[in-house]
């Protein structure tokens, strides 16, 4: 059920996959199959390769299992990115994202600029307009504007790897133009988001065969548009980022044959 999951947010996603792996920990090669089942039914969800890693490595995969779903649930990023956060920032987002969604509720003064992405835009308006910050409906057409208007650009990333970022459609586009704005473009990276080389090649190798690119839900942003990657340790450079990853670069996941 996990695995078929459409729709749900990265972070939940996974948090729900750990009880699902703890129950068939005691067998090693249905613990294989089970993780790789898991990573080539969500192959966008960086959370998902990450908390497969992990298990999939584990010494204890029954234990690993819940203290990666604890991690994810106890993730403390949205509120460093709240603290984190300039006063009277005009700030655009995309979408419905889950990590700076819940910043930007906790924050409660920003002014945002959602732009409608993937048509989850309207709802989370509403969302904001109720947490107290003065949010804005922007139609995806006005992207290039809404940045330009804006002081900062935080983009929801559901994995970081060497070179890039995959975030929802739209970002890449939103992250030029800021970098030709020279407006700040924040990349929310908060727990199980960034992977090794291993994982991240196979991730993006995945996502970009689902079909035409300019179909998709998500694209892959090259690195260099970001100012900052903002996890669990606060605002980092790309660089210093990809240094945090705290997953192994398991090869059971990316092994060809039958699963």
């Amino acid at each position: 059920m996990v695995a078929r999951a459409s729709g749900e947010e990265p972070g939940l996603l996974a948090r729900e996959a750990a009880a699902a792996l703890a129950g068939c920990a005691d067998d090693p090669r249905a613990l294989v199959l089970a993780c790789r089942r898991l990573v080539e039914r969500q192959p966008a969800s960086g959370p998902m390769w990450w908390l497969a890693a992990r298990v999939v490595a584990a010494a204890d995969p029954e234990t690993e299992a819940w203290l990666s779903a604890e991690l994810l649930r106890e993730d403390p990023t949205p509120a460093v990115v709240a603290a984190s956060l300039p006063d009277d920032a005009v700030v655009t987002v995309l979408g419905w994202p889950e990590q700076v969604t819940e910043a930007l509720r906790r924050r409660g003064d920003a002014r945002v600029l959602v732009v409608d992405s993937l048509g989850d835009g309207s709802p989370l308006v509403v969302a904001l307009d109720r947490a107290g910050s003065d949010a804005s409906l922007v139609p995806e057409v006005g992207i290039g504007a809404a940045v330009a208007n804006s002081t900062l650009v935080l983009l929801d990333a559901s994995a970081v790897g060497p070179g890039g970022f995959l975030a929802v459609t739209g970002s890449h586009a939103a992250a030029a133009v800021a970098y030709t704005e020279q407006i700040p473009v924040w990349v929310v990276a908060g727990a199980g988001r960034v992977l090794p080389p291993r994982l991240w090649g196979a991730l993006v190798d995945k996502v970009t065969a689902l079909g035409d690119p300019w179909d998709g839900d998500w694209e892959v942003v090259p690195i260099e548009l970001a100012t900052a990657v903002v996890g669990p340790e606060g605002p980092l450079s790309p660089a210093d980022a990809r240094e945090s990853v705290d997953c192994p670069d398991a090869p059971e996941l990316t092994a060809t044959g039958s699963g």
